[in-house]
């Protein structure tokens, strides 16, 4: 038995509150667990140089841990050190993955994903509660008829990490479980099981490649409330 009472293909606690910030254009805030990412979207009339004139538009992210989010105070970001461009480049990734970009026309949606509370996961929280802002933000595009129906998003997208403790796989790491970890996942999937990313890493031996279908295996049932989740918050938002 974990630490907080969960079986090890449990998922930890989900809360999902949609509108959090009152004058994006969309957006969320997302808890798993102790775990806390406001997620904000916004819309900008304009497209990186590289997509002027090609009739496509642009999704993507930052991702900054706040202060006191952690157990001591951490420095702020003035410039955007490794870890967090290496995240937020791969949540950018995962939006783009299930967005029609012709669709939404020659404009840039961004996403901010600010960590208020960390324990963990931080990476998938904000994945996860990313989509949701996006999904609104489409929404709030439609609704002012500047796209057209359906919403420029071909599917869902969310996170998870598993790791390898003690010979046993566990599903979305806490902070001191993440530390005890031999191996390292973080796995991104659309709804329909297909992978946008894997990510995994030893901090030890070599770990063997049948490992990797267990550890798919277990991301795909654990992300099952998360996309449920998504779902009937996008659904309640949309009255």
């Amino acid at each position: 038995m974990r630490s907080d009472g969960r079986a090890n293909n449990e998922i930890r606690p989900l809360n999902l509150q949609p509108g959090y910030q009152a004058f994006a254009e969309g957006s969320a805030l997302m808890e798993m667990g102790m775990t806390r990412v406001i997620c904000a979207a916004s819309v900008e009339e304009r497209v990186p140089p590289f997509l002027r004139g090609a009739g496509t538009g642009w999704v993507t992210a930052e991702y900054a841990m706040l202060p006191r989010s952690t157990l001591t105070r951490t420095r702020r970001e003035t410039t955007v050190r490794g870890r967090s461009a290496e995240i937020q480049r791969l949540v950018g990734r995962s939006l783009r993955a299930i967005t029609d970009r012709t669709a939404l026309g020659e404009r840039t949606i961004q996403v901010d994903c600010d960590v208020l509370q960390a324990d963990g996961g931080t990476r998938t929280t904000a994945i996860n509660g990313a989509y949701v802002a996006l999904n609104l933000a489409c929404r709030t595009l439609i609704n002012g008829g500047v796209i057209s129906q359906p919403p420029p998003l071909t599917g869902q997208v969310a996170a998870v990490s598993v790791g390898l403790i003690e010979g046993e796989l566990l599903l979305d790491l806490t902070y001191a479980e993440d530390q005890e970890a031999q191996v390292d996942f973080t796995v991104v999937m659309t709804s329909q099981g297909e992978i946008v990313e894997v990510h995994g890493a030893t901090e030890g031996a070599p770990f063997p490649q049948d490992l990797l279908p267990q550890v798919l295996t277990l991301a795909q049932q654990g992300l099952q409330p998360v996309f449920k989740m998504q779902r009937e918050t996008v659904a309640q938002s949309a009255g």
